[in-house]
C-alpha cells in the first residue's frame, strides 16, 4: 500500500504546470456535468415522489397501505431537498444548493 502511494504522490509531484492546468479545467467540467445532473435527477424525484406521497397518503387513509411508508417515503424527499445545502455547507459552494425553481404559487 505503501509503495502504491509513494508512486502516486511521486506522479503528482513530476507532472509540469500545464497539466495541472488541463486537469482543473477537466475536474471543473466533470464538477459543472455533476451538478447538472444531480439538479435534474432531484427535479424528476420530487415530480414522481409528489405523485407518491398522494398515493400514499390516500392508501393510507383507506387502510390499503401503512402510514409507515408514507411517513418513509416523506422523510427520503425530505432529506433530498437539503442533501444539496449539506453538500454547500461542507464544501463551501454554492453551486450545488441554490437551485433556483421560483415561487410555485405566481409561477416565477
Amino acid at each position: 500500500m505503501k509503495k502504491i502511494l509513494f508512486l502516486a504522490v511521486a506522479m503528482l509531484l513530476a507532472t509540469s504546470g500545464e497539466s495541472f492546468a488541463a486537469s482543473t479545467a477537466a475536474f471543473s467540467t466533470i464538477k459543472k456535468k455533476g451538478i447538472d445532473i444531480f439538479k435534474n435527477v432531484k427535479v424528476l424525484v420530487f415530480v414522481l415522489g409528489g405523485f407518491g406521497l398522494v398515493g400514499l397518503a390516500v392508501g393510507a387513509i383507506f387502510g390499503a397501505v401503512k402510514w409507515k411508508w408514507f411517513a418513509s417515503l416523506s422523510i427520503g424527499l425530505i432529506i433530498l431537498a437539503v442533501a444539496g445545502q449539506i453538500v454547500e455547507y461542507f464544501t463551501g459552494d454554492s453551486a450545488v444548493g441554490s437551485q433556483n425553481l421560483g415561487d410555485t404559487l405566481s409561477g416565477s
